[in-house]
C-alpha cells in the first residue's frame, strides 16, 4: 500500500511542475486525497460492504469536488490534476499512468445495467472537459484533447479531438510525434497538441475551396450562354459578374440551330 501511495506522490512531481514538496502534495492535492478515498471504498465495494463505500466516495466528493464511483476500477500512478468536476462511473476502467484533468467524465450513455463505462488503457491523457462516453476501449497511449466528445472506441497511441471526437490521420499524427520529439516534450499537458489540425474545421474549408470552384466554373457557362444571343434573360443570371471564356462558340451555335 505504501509503494503505491510513494508511487503516485512521485508521478504528481513527473507531471506537475507546480508541485514543490510532499507535504505539499499530501496535504493540497485533492486528486491524491480522492484517490487515496477510492482505494478504500473500492476495497469495501468489492467485500459486498456497498453502503460504506459509497458513503465514503460521497464523503470524499464533498471534500474534493471529484466523484469515483466505488465499483471503478483504476490502475497504478493514476493522476487527476486539478480535479473539481470529474465523475467517474461504476464500471469505467482506468490503465496505468493515465491522467484525467478537470471537468473529465467517463460516463455512460445507457440505464441498463452491466458494462456501461469507458475502458481506458495504460498512458492515456484526457484533457480538460472531455467527455468519454459508454462501454467503448481506448487504446493505449491515446491523447484525447480538451472539450472533445468521445462515444467510439479509439485504437492505440491514437490522436482525438473535436465534437464528435474526430482521430488524426496518421501523416498528421506523425507530424504531431516529430514536433513533440524536437521539443523534447514527453507528456502533453491537458492531452492537448499545440496547432493540431481540426478534422472537422480542415473538412469544411476543402468544401468552401470546391464551393468556390464550382462557382467560377458556373460563371464562366454562363458568361457563354449570354454571348449566345442571350439565350438565358439577364433576371436568371443574378449578380453572377461575367468571365472571359476560350470556348469554341462556334460548336455552340450549331447546338443552337440544331
Amino acid at each position: 500500500m505504501f509503494t503505491r501511495i510513494r508511487e503516485e506522490i512521485n508521478c504528481i512531481f513527473d507531471r506537475d511542475p507546480a508541485a514543490r514538496s510532499i507535504f505539499e502534495v499530501i496535504t493540497t492535492y485533492p486528486g491524491f486525497h480522492a484517490n487515496l478515498w477510492h482505494r478504500i471504498s473500492h476495497r469495501l465495494w468489492n467485500l459486498n460492504i456497498r453502503w460504506l463505500a459509497r458513503f465514503i466516495s460521497t464523503f470524499s466528493r464533498w471534500l474534493t469536488g471529484i466523484e469515483i464511483h466505488p465499483g471503478a476500477r483504476i490502475g497504478r500512478r493514476f493522476f487527476i490534476d486539478h480535479g473539481m468536476g470529474v465523475v467517474i462511473g461504476e464500471t469505467a476502467e482506468i490503465g496505468d499512468d493515465c491522467t484525467l484533468y478537470h471537468g473529465v467524465t467517463l460516463g455512460g450513455t445507457s440505464w441498463q445495467k452491466g458494462k456501461r463505462h469507458p475502458t481506458l488503457g495504460n498512458n492515456v491523457i484526457v484533457g480538460a472537459g472531455a467527455q468519454v462516453l459508454g462501454p467503448i476501449d481506448i487504446g493505449n497511449g491515446v491523447r484525447i484533447g480538451s472539450n472533445t466528445v468521445v462515444v467510439k472506441s479509439v485504437p492505440e497511441n491514437a490522436t482525438v479531438i473535436g465534437i464528435p471526437g474526430h482521430i488524426l490521420n496518421s501523416k498528421e499524427h506523425q507530424k504531431i510525434k516529430q514536433q513533440i520529439a524536437m521539443k523534447h516534450i514527453g507528456f502533453e499537458a491537458y492531452g492537448a497538441i499545440p496547432n493540431s489540425p481540426d478534422p472537422l474545421e480542415r473538412t469544411i474549408n476543402d468544401l468552401i475551396a470546391h464551393i468556390h470552384s464550382l462557382d467560377n466554373r458556373i460563371e464562366q457557362m454562363a458568361t457563354i450562354i449570354q454571348r449566345l444571343n442571350k439565350l438565358i434573360p439577364e433576371e436568371y443570371l443574378g449578380f453572377i459578374d461575367l468571365a472571359e471564356s476560350n470556348i469554341d462558340k462556334n460548336n455552340l451555335k450549331k447546338q443552337e440551330r440544331r
